[in-house]
């Protein structure tokens, strides 16, 4: 999975829904969260790693908010690049 796109997710009902994660660098490797589900994080070594294993948090995430009959968020943020001079 090229770690640049939008992870996609199968709900229960059958709906896609696309959700934004944000990667970021650190000392150890990357961690990633998702705005549109808060409290959902993980990390990985690599790009690809943390990109996975957000895909199986959200997927993890998402299927707790079900069980407790909760609704589940719609995905809405979206991202942007600004280019500046530095």
């Amino acid at each position: 999975m090229d770690v640049s796109e939008t992870l996609t997710l199968f709900s229960a009902t059958a709906e896609m829904m696309q959700y934004l994660i944000v990667i970021e660098k650190t000392e150890t490797g990357y961690s990633a969260y998702s705005p549109d589900l808060p409290g959902c994080v993980s990390t990985g070594i690599t790009r690809e790693e943390v990109a996975q294993n957000m895909q199986e948090a959200i997927e993890f995430h998402l299927e707790g908010l079900r069980l407790e009959g909760l609704e589940i968020p719609l995905p809405t943020t979206s991202s942007a690049y600004i280019e500046v001079a530095a």
